[in-house]
């Protein structure tokens, strides 16, 4: 795994996310497609904080097999055959019961019901009521801090990085998560309570921050393309997303074992609640997240960017010195068999031919330092006419010195 990372890193070995960006935006257009589908088929259960109503909850020692239908029962026989029922457990032995928004005289009928088909005192259940306005006061408030998010993470990414593009190719990652995630929640059926709404911003938060770490090794390498203009602007980026793929996968991998764990018990032992219903929203969006940065993101970016003339010109000058790099191999392929094929003829010679154009060069040497003049015909400095070993001037005898 380190050595797979580690060629991913330096580019030895390389996945073509970028190149590829038609096909994954077809895979993701058609999950997107299902997920809002869910809205059309299966309508989001939202939970009674948000459409109000009447909630029991009956403490037993251990909830009965059939508690669904006894007090489903129950609840009818006050309520109405018509009247809904949503009926759970809450560890395994609270049994809660949500209907619709029942009179003070009903809601009072269906504790002393409830009471009396688990068997249990009149103190072992208790009531809650939650008005519609409650609810829909928190719905609104939701929506506000949803749209507060985005402007602001939008800004501020257009701030970080000076490009507008970037902050827009990261928002609509952040609203391929988001469909997805509540796509998830309509298909399945799970309820979607105040507890999902901040496991659904929480999701917003990690998409973000691993986009984020992508988007800072394509500026880097990117940034490194403008200055030496070796490498095209999709190159770069799909580099960047390589040398983040291995710190993607374990992040995810390490963000989901406790999520994990928490699903488990809460299926398993506790029942719904608010632990299950933040962490099946935390599973689903740190998994989608992790997709949309490597698949989504960067891809979006580079197709965003590819027609800005600073991006075009990049990938001229890359393509002109990929195509130097590829001739100077050629070149010195084509110098090294000059060399071989020279010295083929040479030594193919006769020996008196070799010798007597050896001692030519070495007149033509001698009569170009006699004139003080080199093989070019470029005139020598006189001092530098020297026989010596170093081209030294001649110095004066000591005992000749002022004498002359």
């Amino acid at each position: 795994m380190a050595d797979w990372g580690n060629d991913l890193y330096t580019g030895r070995r390389s996945f073509d996310f970028v190149g590829q960006s038609k096909k994954w935006y077809v895979w993701s257009a058609v999950i997107m497609a299902i997920a809002a589908l869910g809205f059309v088929v299966r309508p989001i259960n939202l939970s009674l904080e948000f459409t109000g109503g009447s909630e029991f909850r009956v403490a037993t020692q251990s909830a009965p097999a059939n508690y669904e239908e006894r007090a489903t029962a129950a609840v009818r026989d006050i309520a109405g055959a018509g009247s809904s029922a949503n009926v759970s457990t809450l560890g395994g032995s609270t049994v809660r019961v949500q209907t619709e928004e029942l009179s003070a005289d009903e809601g009072r009928e269906v504790s002393d019901a409830l009471a009396k088909t688990f068997e249990v005192q009149d103190n072992k259940v208790s009531s809650n009521f939650i008005g519609p306005s409650w609810g829909k006061s928190v719905s609104q408030q939701a929506l506000r801090a949803l749209v507060v998010f985005i402007v602001l993470t939008t800004a501020m990414m257009a701030l970080y990085y000076r490009n507008l593009k970037m902050a827009l190719a990261s928002m609509i990652a952040l609203a391929h998560d988001m469909l997805i995630t509540v796509g998830i929640y309509s298909w399945t059926g799970f309820e979607v309570s105040p507890a999902t709404m901040i496991g659904f911003l929480t999701v917003l938060g990690y998409s973000l921050y691993d986009t984020v770490v992508v988007f800072d090794h394509v500026k880097e390498n990117t940034r490194a393309s403008f200055a030496n203009r070796r490498m095209s602007f999709d190159r770069a980026a799909n580099l960047a997303v390589n040398q983040t793929l291995v710190r993607s996968i374990n992040t995810t991998v390490i963000a989901n074992l406790p999520v994990v764990a928490v699903l488990i018990i809460g299926f398993a032992v506790l029942g719904p609640g608010t632990l299950l219903d933040l962490s099946l929203a935390l599973f689903v969006g740190t998994t989608v997240g992790a997709f949309s940065s490597v698949f989504i993101a960067t891809p979006l970016l580079v197709d965003l960017r590819r027609k800005d003339p600073e991006v075009v010109k990049l990938a001229k000058d890359a393509e002109k010195y990929q195509a130097r790099q590829s001739r100077e191999p050629a070149l010195a392929t084509a110098g090294a068999q000059a060399s071989a094929s020279s010295s083929t003829v040479t030594s193919a010679q006769p020996r008196d031919a070799r010798s007597e154009t050896s001692s030519v060069d070495a007149a033509s040497d001698v009569s170009g330092e006699a004139q003080g003049q080199t093989l070019t015909g470029r005139k020598v400095h006189k001092y530098a006419q020297s026989g010596g070993p170093r081209n030294q001037p001649k110095k004066t005898p000591r005992n000749r010195r002022g004498k002359e």
